[in-house]
């Protein structure tokens, strides 16, 4: 009798990005130890990319830097993230013969899979993929779930894996918190992060804890949260963190500022954390310490994906109260550089504006600077004028003030930015904080605070006395003529509670979500800068539309061995 034939093995692919023939020759051969049944080379970025368009390889590994070249391995990773190439079955190193502190924390913001410091051995690079791929193996059906998007169903595998204690659990419970935080299940993902406190004390889980606090609205539960975790770890860099965002959030601003000096003194080299510190700085009305702080900064990593770029518009703030004019033109400069990198980026042509605004001013050039600022006044009630561009335009306007050139709409943009956005004791300081060039702005920025809670106080007496047609009447005019978000949400609550009762229900529902498109999209809380993709603790999601495995198509090419 034949004996039946076994099927032959799938092949296993495999790319190396290396621009040094040594280094590439090496990796080669011991990924061809490792298994790979055919490895692709590439020495440029932009090879390696065009390769990933057409294939879906099982390995890839990557190096940092490219002498002589403006892209990096780093680069090619937010390229791929962005146009969704990568998916999970991929497993992706950086290699690399440097990690400082900021690479590495580059490289966790891209869901890398693993990080590999020259010189290594073979043994230590089959360790690791072995590892990275038997995650992937097992985690699969999870995160083909979170890359079809099917979250909820990803959450609940999470949770289902955790429960039954099968391979990588505790993995994927930390999977399952973020999901579920993502889904806006603030109690579930608490729960779950207690559940795996109660398993393995683990430091993650207990801030996964104010976090879930933090986004269900339980600040000062956080807050003591928090405090009993520094308490028992004080070298837990990611807790200051959050602490000092919960901080910002209460209006606190003293305590989050020595909340953030103690973060970036336990991560000197992190490029978030010295800009934290710089903002809190600046917006404590140090500005010495903002411009030493925030232009370290800028040299540490102005050209990383870390760098916000609202710090390079406090620093040019920074600089304008020190009187530092050469300061504000590197600022200038460098918006220029970055603009020829992004030249469709709203939110930096809107920086670069601000800046050059403070450029006027500083040379006296009154006429052009008072244009700019009645410019920028005219976006006040567009949708994309988010809570960032609110405090720039007071910070400008309270220049201007400063300065004896006090415009006559002056006070009436201070209050209407006011309107909109001071919604929360630390919206509301943070907003007049920017003010402090001129304190009569500062102050008419705090009255915004008690006339908005005024209004929403008598919309709830309304309620209680039985009318919430009238509560919900009032809350909607009101949101509609400031645009303010929170007396547009207590209106959307009220109509949820009080639908049954409402013939109007239906028309009242369409009133909210005309109003919150005019307002847009982006959230308003009480943040220095804009919140990383990758939250403190967190595991970064990567999600992609699904895509068949692609067959190589350039299997003759002379790089191939």
């Amino acid at each position: 009798m034949a004996t039946a034939k076994k099927p032959d093995p799938p092949d296993v692919l495999a790319l190396v990005v290396d621009s040094n023939p040594t280094s590439r020759t090496l990796l080669v051969g011991q990924l061809r130890d490792y298994g790979a049944t055919k490895v692709v080379q590439c020495n440029r970025v932009q090879d390696a990319r065009n390769r990933l368009e057409h294939t879906v390889f099982d390995y890839v590994l990557c190096d940092q830097y490219f002498p002589g070249a403006q892209c990096s391995g780093q680069t090619l990773l937010d390229d791929l993230r962005r146009a969704q190439l990568l998916p999970f079955a991929t497993v992706f190193f950086m290699v690399t013969s440097e990690a400082t502190y900021a690479t590495v924390a580059e490289a966790a913001e891209s869901a890398l899979d693993g990080f590999l410091l020259k010189p290594f051995t073979p043994l230590t690079l089959h360790e690791r993929l072995t590892a990275a791929r038997q995650r992937k193996v097992h985690l699969r059906p999870i995160f083909d779930a979170i890359e079809q998007e099917d979250f909820e169903t990803a959450a609940h595998l999470c949770v289902e894996q955790f429960l039954a204690r099968k391979p990588y659990w505790l993995y994927a419970a930390r999977i399952g918190t973020e999901l579920l935080l993502r889904l806006g299940q603030h109690d579930e993902a608490r729960m779950l992060f207690e559940a795996v406190i109660k398993t393995r004390a683990l430091p993650w889980a207990k801030l996964g804890v104010a976090r879930a606090q933090i986004e269900s609205g339980q600040t000062g539960r956080a807050i003591t949260t928090l405090q009993g975790l520094v308490g028992e770890d004080p070298a837990f860099a990611d807790a200051y963190d959050v602490l000092g965002r919960a901080q910002v959030e209460q209006g606190n601003f003293a305590q989050a500022i020595d909340t953030y000096r103690t973060a970036s003194e336990l991560t000197p080299d992190s490029l978030v954390r010295l800009q934290k510190l710089g903002m809190m700085s600046y917006y404590m009305g140090n500005q010495t310490t903002a411009a030493q702080v925030l232009a370290r900064a800028a040299i540490l990593g102005i050209d990383s994906k870390l760098f916000d770029y609202q710090s390079l518009v406090l620093l040019a703030f920074s600089y304008r109260a020190e009187k530092d004019s050469k300061g504000i033109d590197r600022c200038i400069a460098d918006f220029g550089r970055i603009l020829e990198r992004k030249p469709d980026s709203h939110r930096i042509q809107r920086f670069a504006r601000v800046v050059q605004t403070l450029h006027s001013i500083q040379r006296g050039q009154v006429a052009q600077a008072v244009n700019d600022v009645q410019a920028m006044s005219r976006e006040i009630r567009d949708s994309g004028f988010d809570f960032e561009a609110a405090c720039n335009l007071a910070s400008l306007l309270a220049v201007l003030a400063s300065t004896s050139i006090e415009l006559e709409e002056g006070p009436h943009w201070i209050e209407a930015i006011g309107m909109r956005y001071a919604n929360t004791r630390g919206l509301c300081e943070l907003m007049a904080n920017a003010c402090m060039q001129h304190p009569p702005y500062a102050d008419r920025v705090r009255v915004c605070l008690q006339r908005i809670n005024k209004i929403a106080e008598e919309a709830m007496a309304h309620s209680l006395a039985g009318n919430p047609a009238a509560a919900i009447d009032a809350l909607l005019v009101s949101g509609g003529q400031f645009l303010n978000t929170k007396l547009i949400d207590l209106s959307q609550q009220m109509l949820l509670r009080y639908t049954d009762r409402l013939p109007q229900a239906a028309s009242l529902q369409v009133s909210v979500d005309q109003l919150r498109n005019q307002c847009g999209t982006a959230p308003v809380r009480a943040i220095l800068g804009q919140e990383s993709e990758r939250q403190p603790g967190a595991v970064t999601l990567r999600t992609r539309s699904a895509a068949p495995r692609a067959t190589s198509t350039a299997s003759q090419d002379p790089t191939d061995t």
